[in-house]
């Protein structure tokens, strides 16, 4: 259930925000953190993850109980209805978690409101009015209802499964909800103790509606959104949940009469990651196969590597899960969108997470990619403005996921001694928190 909600501007800075109450906080004569030692006084280190690593796949790899008991961390998430995630176990029974559905569901759903609007499939005409439908006008929550909105000369202002959207003029939420997550003794998401906050504000959002909407008719083309997904690769975790809520859009919206008076054509197409050149082939695939959107990548990385192929050849690219904050300035025609938030917000949400647990100094783990080093810089903003010292938090350490082993980087950890420690990477996390219980500093209970 949603227990807490925190707005700031995008401006606002101060202290933390959160009141928690889980597992993990206080201090001692250590300096913040929980003791694990009983009446030995030893302390215990609190470890923190994010959207890459804070799901039901990172304790596969754990043999263990309590491996990670009491591991801690934030993702974008929004409190999801029975209504919506028992559709989406419809569409895959096999579901374990359902990080960035929601979201997915919705960059499908705007994408095709803006081409209805337009009364075209190019996507140089209906990125126009992108964000437009997020915000202003006649509030709907399905695509039935938006439908009728603009068929009957009406602006929509969808607010989807993940929310009141309100994109700003860059084309990314304002405002947007975290679940704060919670690994329990079986190494597994502890549902009972995730609590949900809004971090950003709406008041941030575009002002500029777009275009009046194109008259009613239909075009000798239907509209074609293609789906760039991780299949494969470091975050395949990501991939049925994300897959699940594109086909469940894809559905509803044809079940609705469709775009532009015929059926939505879907293209699927597996990102996978940058160790390999799947995207880039994927994304040659999807455009010869006309793909007018692409929905995807989930990785920031992965994006950087495709976005000018994909705006370059006059197509609209929105993703469900990109967080970096390169994306925000990025000189994309105009024609990339995100409905995941940028870094900005969820570094926030975290900081005011570790801040209300009481730690007072953090150590920081990063992989080295655009998500991995801005969301570090970004969360070591918000804990100085939230009173930390630059002593209390070093520069992170910025580690190759690639590498055979992370000796060495564990060994940074050991030396710092902090109340905290933040791990931000994808599936290499499970080795960095292995080592990290080795030396008797991880979540291990």
């Amino acid at each position: 259930m949603r227990t807490r909600t925190t707005a700031r501007g995008i401006a606002a800075t101060g202290a933390a925000l959160l009141a928690l109450t889980a597992c993990g906080g206080g201090s001692d004569d250590n300096g913040g953190g929980d003791n694990a030692g009983g009446d030995s006084g030893e302390k215990q280190v609190n470890i923190y993850g994010t959207d890459g690593n804070m799901g039901n796949a990172l304790g596969e790899d754990f043999d263990e109980d309590g491996a990670l008991a009491g591991m801690k961390g934030t993702t974008p998430l929004t409190e999801l209805g029975s209504d919506f995630t028992d559709r989406l176990l419809e569409i895959d029974p096999e579901l374990q978690d359902y990080n960035y559905a929601g979201e997915t569901y919705d960059a499908v759903m705007i994408s095709a409101l803006a081409a209805q609007m337009a009364g075209t499939n190019d996507a140089n005409v209906f990125k126009a009015y992108v964000n437009g439908v997020t915000f202003g006008g006649d509030k709907c929550e399905t695509f039935q209802a938006c439908l009728e909105i603009i068929n009957a000369g009406g602006n929509p202002d969808y607010d989807g499964i993940t929310g009141p959207l309100a994109f700003t003029d860059a084309g990314e939420p304002a405002a947007a909800s975290f679940a704060l997550l919670q690994f329990g003794a079986d190494n597994a998401l502890d549902n009972d103790a995730t609590q949900y906050v809004i971090a950003g504000d709406e008041e941030n959002a575009a002002t500029d509606e777009g275009p009046a909407p194109a008259p009613a008719g239909t075009t000798s083309e239907p509209l074609v959104i293609g789906s760039l997904l991780p299949l494969t690769g470091s975050l395949a975790f990501l991939g049925p949940p994300e897959v699940a809520g594109f086909n469940l859009a894809i559905a509803d919206i044809n079940a609705a009469g469709g775009v532009l008076g015929a059926p939505v054509r879907a293209e699927g197409a597996d990102s996978g990651d940058t160790s390999t050149d799947t995207a880039t082939q994927s994304v040659d695939r999807l455009l010869q196969a006309g793909a007018n959107v692409i929905v995807g990548a989930a990785s920031s990385a992965v994006s950087q590597t495709v976005i000018d192929t994909i705006t370059g050849a006059g197509v609209m690219q929105i993703s469900p899960a990109n967080t970096s904050d390169i994306f925000t300035t990025y000189d994309d025609n105009g024609l990339y969108f995100r409905t995941a938030p940028p870094d900005l917000l969820q570094a926030r949400a975290l900081a005011d997470l570790i801040l209300e647990d009481g730690n007072n100094t953090v150590g920081i783990l990063a992989l080295n990619d655009p998500y991995g080093t801005g969301l570090a810089e970004n969360t070591r903003t918000n804990l100085l403005d939230g009173g930390l010292t630059e002593e209390q938090v070093p520069e992170p350490v910025i580690y190759d996921p690639t590498a055979a082993n992370f000796d060495a980087e564990v060994q940074q950890m050991v030396d710092l001694n902090p109340d905290a420690i933040i791990v931000i990477g994808f599936e290499e996390s499970s080795k960095i928190i292995q080592g990290l219980n080795a030396e008797g500093i991880g979540p291990q209970r």
